[in-house]
């Protein structure tokens, strides 16, 4: 046994981590490539975007979280592509060779061809990206009060989101409850319970991917705490003044899109490289073992892998990618030992979703929860899953503060606002706002 192989994983996330976590033990040498320097929670990215916890609750340095695996190195930069061949990866600013590879760069907006929509609809993948979103959140409100034009109020008042999965569910749910439990003492002139909140799905239903079940309860639910929801409807236009969609039109200063997601322009480089084949997304179709056709001692992990288990689909969510990554691994150290792979076969341990406070719905097995229940079983994986003692202190600290006193202490406002009062605004719009 070669105690000298190098195991280089691309990517920081959920699958990667656990990968090189699985990896700990093993006589290899490891490098973790990533462009950032953290891991990222993603799953409570919309609650940074909706000012419930702060960027640093949610995100960890990658270095703290190997810092105590001795056979692991961290290195910040970018993977431009993959030499199969020689087992090289390209890096931005110079090259790193493997014997074993590890891909896990994960997933990217998709805008279904239309990417001039980015500007006006920023997604939700990156912290960068909650805090832009909270920024337009937050200054729609302060925009509204200086405006004496009741269309202009209204326009500035009225929040959509685009995309029924998980992610615009959640955000729609937030930024209901900060309208009406959070900002409503704030502001003088204007009344923040009165916001609009329309979620757009072009789908039946929303949480296409739940059981009707929990579909049905997270509308109602939704629609309880005031969140307008159309199904039925694709979105075919977008600007800074608002969206089109099923031919109607909807005036809006703040739109945020959650509609879909595209595999990381990695699969295209390996497919480049490689026999391998991508699906309509944009991932690698991998063999059973989640390793990528064609090319000797490469794994494909997470969102930019496409697999089946037991016939099924394996979703793109988190406890998928950490059972790839750690497969994976153990793959790996089978090839050192001079042992055969296995295949990956997905464990599916249910999906949650919240909606607000004391509101969620959840899939275990063939038992649909809703509701209170539902909302403390998610309070509790999300805690188990996140990374660190302070990470989860502070999160639990700041979820029971915002239980109780329905606050949001994060609603901070960063960077130039101008550009965003400015968005889309004609001069003499300009000239109406009230500035005492």
């Amino acid at each position: 046994m070669d105690a000298e192989k190098h195991v280089v994983i691309i990517g920081g996330g959920f699958g990667g981590i656990d990968a090189a976590r699985a990896l700990k033990r093993a006589p290899v040498r490891l490098t973790m490539i990533d462009r950032r320097n953290h891991y990222l929670f993603q799953p409570l990215l919309y609650q940074v975007a909706t000012a419930a916890l702060d960027s640093s609750d949610i995100a960890t340095p990658i270095r703290r979280i190997l810092r105590r695996q001795r056979n692991a190195s961290v290195l910040l930069g970018e993977a431009a592509s993959i030499d199969t061949r020689q087992k090289i990866v390209q890096l931005l600013d110079g090259e790193v060779a493997y014997d074993y590879l590890i891909v896990a760069t994960g997933a990217t907006h998709s805008y279904f061809g239309h990417d001039e929509w980015l500007e006006p609809a920023p997604g939700l993948k990156t912290l960068e990206d909650a805090v832009e979103i909270r920024r337009r959140v937050l200054v729609a409100y302060e925009a509204a009060e200086r405006e004496i034009d009741e269309a202009e109020i209204a326009n500035w008042m009225t929040f959509v989101i685009i995309g029924g999965g998980p992610t615009g569910v959640e955000m729609a749910g937030a930024l209901a409850e900060i309208s009406r439990r959070v900002l409503e003492r704030d502001f003088r002139r204007i009344d923040p319970s009165k916001a609009r909140i329309v979620l757009i799905e072009a789908g039946p239903k929303v949480l296409p991917a739940m059981s009707p079940e929990s579909s049905v309860s997270a509308r109602r639910q939704l629609e309880r705490l005031g969140v307008e929801i159309i199904t039925d409807s694709p979105v075919t236009a977008v600007d800074d003044r608002g969206v089109t969609h099923g031919g109607m039109r909807l005036e809006s200063r703040t739109v945020i899109w959650a509609a879909g997601v595209a595999a990381s322009p990695m699969g295209k480089a390996l497919a480049a490289t490689t026999s391998a084949k991508l699906d309509r997304a944009g991932r690698v179709l991998v063999n059973q073992d989640l390793s990528v056709p064609g090319a000797e001692c490469v794994f494909v992990i997470g969102d930019l892998a496409s697999i089946k288990s037991d016939g099924n689909p394996v979703p793109g969510l988190a406890p998928a990618a950490m059972q790839e990554g750690r497969h994976a691994a153990r793959n790996v150290e089978r090839l050192i030992r001079g042992e055969p792979t296995l295949p990956f076969h997905y464990r599916d341990k249910g999906t949650l979703a919240t909606i607000g406070k004391a509101a969620a719905v959840a899939d275990i097995g063939g038992l649909h929860v809703s509701g209170l229940i539902a909302w403390l079983m998610w309070l509790f994986v999300h805690i188990l899953f996140l990374i660190g003692f302070r990470n989860r202190f502070i999160v639990i600290i700041e979820w029971a503060w915002m239980y109780l006193r329905n606050d949001r202490g994060a609603r901070l406002i960063t960077g130039d606002v101008e550009p965003l009062l400015e968005r889309g605004e004609k001069t003499e719009n300009r000239e109406r706002m009230l500035v005492k």
